[in-house]
């Protein structure tokens, strides 16, 4: 989860995601077949970076500057490998209301979801998945961190980093997605160039932000509203949660920093968008 206020830092962006997001119900178009690798989710192959030195993993934190007034949404769907009791005991680790929110809205957003949250909420997942306002990307499986020291998260092992994220695209597919982007956050948002070692070669890119919400935990959806609005720039990646139990004023963030933001041009974009429009500037 994300504290209210702390800046993303170089190598380890800030909180631990302890929240998720949920969807509202309706019909959606039967998905196309599930895509034979996690980079390869489609006929159409989205928009990568390319490899760092080495075959490294590439991080991409915002888009140019330059390419006019977007800014990408984007809402991790957390879940760690022992909340399952949590959640069915009645905790609530999905937020309908902020999807609803978005779609009445017409926004676009990319949902980073990890792969215990799409086994607890397969629906959903499948109902995000088919929806094209939205595109699902890797958040991990269990949600351990990929670093030691981040944020009170339990560590995933190096030799089991590749795995985790593999697992995550088969409980994606499972749940019903029918086309996981190739895209990873890691937990916490925290990384080092072990933790990109270990996921070369998988073809994803890893996705930070350069707008921190602070919707975590937070009770003032003005104070968050104010930190959004504050921060955005053209091309910038917004980090939120969306939950009702870790992260409840985030519906009322998005009521009032979407018309707001819209007033002042900017036009609403999912990632993929962006790491287009950064794949292309020269």
């Amino acid at each position: 989860m994300i504290p209210r206020v702390r800046r993303i830092t170089a190598l380890c962006a800030l909180a631990a995601a302890l929240t998720a997001c949920g969807t509202a119900s309706g019909d959606r178009p039967a998905p196309a077949a599930s895509p034979s690798s996690p980079a390869s989710p489609s006929s159409t192959r989205p928009p990568v970076l390319a490899p760092g030195p080495g075959g490294l993993t590439p991080v991409f934190e915002h888009g140019p500057r330059d390419r006019g007034k977007t800014v990408a949404l984007t809402f991790d769907a957390d879940m760690t490998a022992d909340q399952g009791p949590r959640a069915a005991s009645g905790e609530h680790f999905d937020n309908p209301a902020l999807i609803g929110a978005l779609r009445a809205l017409k926004v676009p957003a990319t949902v980073f979801m990890t792969g215990q949250w799409a086994d607890q909420y397969p629906a959903e997942a499948r109902d995000l998945g088919r929806d094209p306002r939205f595109e699902v990307a890797n958040h991990s499986w269990s949600h351990y961190a990929f670093t030691a020291d981040c944020y009170g998260l339990p560590t995933v092992d190096a030799g089991r980093m590749r795995e985790d994220v593999q697992r995550a695209y088969t409980s994606l597919r499972a749940a019903g997605v029918p086309h996981p982007m190739p895209y990873f956050r890691f937990p916490g948002g925290c990384y080092d160039q072990r933790a990109l070692r270990a996921l070369s070669g998988l073809g994803v890119t890893a996705v930070q932000w350069d707008v921190v919400s602070g919707d975590a935990f937070a009770t003032d959806a003005d104070a968050v509203v104010k930190q959004v609005l504050d921060g955005v720039k053209p091309g910038s990646v917004v980090v939120m949660h969306c939950t009702r139990s870790a992260a409840p004023t985030t519906e009322r963030v998005v009521r009032t920093v979407v018309p707001e933001l819209r007033k002042r041009g900017y036009r609403f974009v999912k990632v993929s968008e962006l790491i287009g429009q950064a794949g292309t500037a020269r």
